[in-house]
């Protein structure tokens, strides 16, 4: 599992931050780049297309490996031939070929993901899965450190198509975990649902359980992480075009605010278990949009190593935070009937709107500059507290019927209503 994090977590900043970064540096402007992030947008529509890679096996290398297995190194193989045409191009005489190796790197991660999330829940029992997820979140999270500081580096140092032929390179990683992995699919492919009736089906079942509420609930769901995405695709632009080094933003923002986000991630678990779901996740609404106000600050004269290191530090730790809480959310707005489809769907309306719009950005820095981006992302913090207020009763009571379920659960047998 920790191979296969790694594969799963080493594309997704190199279609997105780190290619902000070089694209910024070759000159391109910043409505292309802002544009260009609708790439990784792929990452939001792979349900789309997972009942596919489900159903159906990829010749030869399904009979060799097996169905999950024979996914997995297609893909796989796919990411790499990409991010090998990504090196062999130069964005400023051939951009609409970086963005086509761009998009067949996307797709690929995305289908590998959903094939490794299938593998995973197949290989291992209920509970065992807590462990598989903390072996896929460790080597997803090394994957950020190599595609952001470890490319950052090898850029700086050498260049930028030696940085993307290295991480081509590294895809060999999650082919070995691929073949390490035992075959657990011998069986004939399982039927699945038709694409528009798995997602029909559980859309339906949240509209029974929440009715009305349903509306403020996904609108909050798409608005939460909309800061964030923003700020994902400006932010490296911003440090370029304020004078930092590449091997400064690799030090600062890809090893150092990596980490300062774990720490964020666990205190918004931490909150979680202290103060519970609803104050956590208004609490993670508040800090994550406002912390968009020392990108502001950053670039109102304040372009300094230390001023830097202070932006990141609020901002990784509040998106950290923040995640911990929508995660948190999401997870508890799923039904057991419908828990993997109804999670997928919600994951993927959270990410959307946020790449929508942030494939924008870059004509709002270009036309009114960085300050009024930034700001104007952090006063999303209003309407998110607004939406906060109005879903409270029902988070408090869905948390209250959970409990109770829960405490029904453990009654021995003989007791109570159960009997």
């Amino acid at each position: 599992m920790l191979p296969l994090g790694f594969s799963s977590g080493l594309p997704f900043l190199l279609v997105f931050s780190t290619l902000s970064t070089w694209l910024r540096e070759a000159g391109i402007s910043l409505t292309v780049i802002g544009m260009m992030s609708w790439v990784a947008l792929a990452y939001s529509l792979k349900f789309l297309w997972a009942p596919v890679v489900d159903r159906y096996d990829v010749p030869v290398l399904a009979r060799l490996l097996g169905r999950r297995r024979g996914w997995m190194v297609l893909t796989q193989l796919g990411v790499a031939a990409g991010l090998i045409g990504m090196a062999s191009t130069d964005p400023q005489s051939g951009l609409p070929f970086s963005i086509l190796f761009a998009v067949l790197v996307a797709f690929a991660s995305a289908s590998q993901d959903v094939v490794i999330d299938g593998w995973r829940i197949d290989a291992a029992a209920t509970e065992r899965q807590g462990m598989m997820a903390a072996a896929l979140l460790l080597g997803y999270r090394l994957a950020l450190i190599t595609a952001g500081a470890g490319a950052l580096y090898i850029a700086e140092f050498a260049n930028w198509h030696s940085a993307y032929l290295a991480m081509a390179a590294l895809m060999a990683v999650g082919l070995i975990g691929t073949l390490l992995a035992p075959r657990i699919d011998e069986g004939p492919a399982r039927e699945r649902l038709p694409i528009a009736k798995a997602i029909i089906e559980p859309l339906a079942d949240l509209y029974r359980r929440k009715g009305s509420m349903l509306i403020p609930i996904l609108a909050l769901i798409a608005c939460y992480r909309i800061p964030d995405y923003a700020s994902g695709i400006m932010a490296n632009p911003l440090y370029i075009d304020l004078g930092f080094s590449k091997a400064d933003i690799a030090n600062v923002s890809k090893l150092y605010g990596v980490w300062i986000g774990i720490i964020g991630a666990f205190a918004g678990g931490l909150a979680l278990t202290r103060i519970g779901l609803w104050w956590t996740l208004l609490i993670g609404a508040v800090i994550a949009a406002g912390s968009n106000l020392m990108f502001s600050w950053l670039a109102s004269g304040h372009a300094t190593l230390w001023g830097l290191t202070l932006a990141i530090s609020v901002d990784n730790f509040a998106g950290g935070f923040a995640g911990s809480a929508l995660v948190a959310y999401m997870s508890g707005l799923t039904s057991p009937g419908f828990a993997a489809t109804q999670y997928a769907l919600l994951s993927s309306l959270y990410a959307l709107p946020g790449k929508l719009i942030g494939g924008a950005s870059g004509a709002v820095v270009e036309n009114f500059g960085y300050p009024t981006l930034f700001t104007g992302t952090a006063t999303i913090a209003i309407p998110l507290v607004v939406l906060c207020f109005i879903i409270r009763r029902d988070t408090m009571k869905s948390v209250e019927d959970k409990e109770e379920a829960a405490g029904m659960d453990s009654e021995p047998v003989g007791a109570g209503s159960r009997a």
